[in-house]
């Protein structure tokens, strides 16, 4: 199971990456892993604004549905269209083409309430 070092993650399974003014979010390998084949992401609207916590959308899998929450306070830049059309990216690749929605944080301070790499690992075994 892969947990990238550089990345910061939620207890709820989601990761956050940070650069420049924007977050990239998905969820992680273990997520991805207990969800089962991912067949379909419901997405925000680009602009819309949510607070550190909230529910974001929802990823459908095989097995059940899952409810995605936002790690850090911002709005929707961006989504990741590609995954209408292959969902199945989550699972083969969720640090990469299996991203789900970037934003502008609101507030950087957000960050202090994620946990590392080695938290994950601790908190997920």
């Amino acid at each position: 199971m892969k947990i990238p070092k550089n990345l910061l993650y939620t207890r709820e399974h989601e990761w956050a990456e940070f650069k420049d003014n924007e977050v990239t979010i998905g969820i992680t390998d273990y997520a991805q892993g207990q969800l089962g084949d991912v067949i379909f992401i419901e997405f925000p609207d680009v602009g819309e604004k949510f607070n550190s916590g909230d529910v974001f959308g929802e990823v459908e899998a095989v097995k059940t549905v899952s409810e995605l929450y936002l790690p850090i306070s911002g709005a929707i830049t961006k989504i990741n269209e590609s995954l209408e059309d292959a969902p199945e990216s989550v699972n083969s690749d969720p640090y990469g083409k299996g991203w789900l929605v970037k934003i502008c944080p609101e507030n950087i301070n957000d960050r202090a309430g994620l946990i590392n790499s080695e938290e994950y690992e601790d908190f997920i075994s």
